[in-house]
């Protein structure tokens, strides 16, 4: 199906791959928000019962379907679609995360789309320094034994080829931390933890101890000051990488803080050594190599994107957080395929399947 094409003079049209996600159920609605935004397509491999005002849903898939169509007429498109699961199959993610949106890069310029807004991460940097921040010039070779880190930096490249090929399309990147909201909750349980962990116990009173572990500080930012960020991105006129992290940093000693626990030093092997036993028996989809790679993450300066973009996050990280520990307790979701609270069967469908075999 072909969505409606945009009128001579009208409004913005912009397209947004993976728009029933985390991020992309963030971006539509900012989106709709915008009176400079007449129409947004969101394409999705499964039809979503939820919606915003502005916003047709087409089923779409990134790796297999005929993109040009879809995006023809677009004054942008954000590519946000992203397979992060099933891990233990990397050659499915690759397909997916890496052939698809080379292939949407490919559409873009078959289009004549002006304007390309894509998703990479801080998981695409070289692993960095933990003491000082770093900007978006930092090498983004990634860390090669995770997937994740492995794909986001593989895209960097193709992109270095896109643009010197592609001159008359604008590309931004951005590098967002880790993204969390209240409606992620249970996504993000699913993918990262498992259908073993009691997500409705995740409360202060229930966890006595954080460890503190070397390398573990990271930065965490608001789905919604993302999807901000995308939103001027899209709209306006600037190209290039930009980080885009709230503050504080997060450690062991807000971690704790925030869940009224105290903090344990540990070495990384007593943690490490768990997760790998875990993942070995199909307990949790969590990759220890991804454990890794996040270890091993630099600190993000996002002074260019507040300068350039003029963007101001409203949340600070721990604001994210303390939203993303009440989903986790109170099962939060959104009637999205990604997104949703409960999935077909349950955990103990998870378990049967195998954590991290499925997606």
């Amino acid at each position: 199906m072909s969505p409606t094409r945009r009128r001579h003079g009208s409004g913005r049209r912009i397209v947004v791959t993976g728009a029933s996600g985390n991020v992309g159920t963030s971006v539509v609605r900012t989106l709709s928000a915008d009176p400079e935004v007449e129409s947004i397509v969101g394409l999705a491999r499964r039809r979503p019962e939820w919606g915003v005002d502005k916003l047709e849903w087409v089923e779409a898939d990134v790796v297999s379907d005929d993109l040009v169509p879809l995006l023809a007429g677009a004054d942008a498109v954000i590519h946000l679609a992203w397979l992060l699961q099933p891990a233990r199959s990397p050659w499915v993610t690759w397909n997916a995360n890496v052939i698809g949106s080379i292939r949407v890069f490919d559409a873009v310029a078959a289009a004549g789309v002006p304007a390309l807004v894509y998703a990479s991460s801080v998981g695409a940097y070289s692993p960095g320094p933990k003491d000082r921040m770093v900007d978006e010039s930092w090498p983004t070779h990634g860390w090669p034994a995770a997937s994740y880190t492995r794909e986001k930096a593989y895209l960097e490249r193709a992109l270095d080829g896109f643009e010197s090929a592609h001159r008359e399309v604008r590309v931004v990147r951005m590098r967002p931390g880790f993204l969390f909201q209240h409606a992620s909750a249970s996504q993000q349980r699913r993918l990262f933890a498992g259908p073993l962990v009691p997500q409705r116990l995740v409360r202060p009173s229930l966890i006595p101890v954080v460890p503190d572990l070397p390398g573990l500080r990271a930065q965490v930012l608001h789905t919604a000051d993302a999807a901000e960020a995308y939103r001027l991105a899209a709209l306006g006129d600037a190209r290039g990488a930009f980080n885009l992290a709230a503050d504080p940093v997060v450690d062991a000693h807000v971690l704790a803080e925030l869940l009224g626990a105290r903090v344990v030093k540990l070495p990384v092997w007593a943690l490490r050594g768990p997760l790998v036993a875990a993942w070995r028996l199909h307990l949790t989809p969590a990759d220890p190599d991804l454990f890794d790679a996040a270890l091993r993450l630099p600190l993000m300066d996002s002074t260019r994107a507040r300068e350039e973009l003029g963007w101001t996050p409203r949340y600070d990280a721990t604001e994210a957080l303390r939203e993303l520990l009440a989903g986790m307790r109170e099962g939060g979701g959104l009637p999205t395929p990604p997104l949703e609270p409960k999935v077909p069967g349950g955990r103990l469908h998870e378990l049967s399947t195998g954590s991290g075999s499925k997606h």
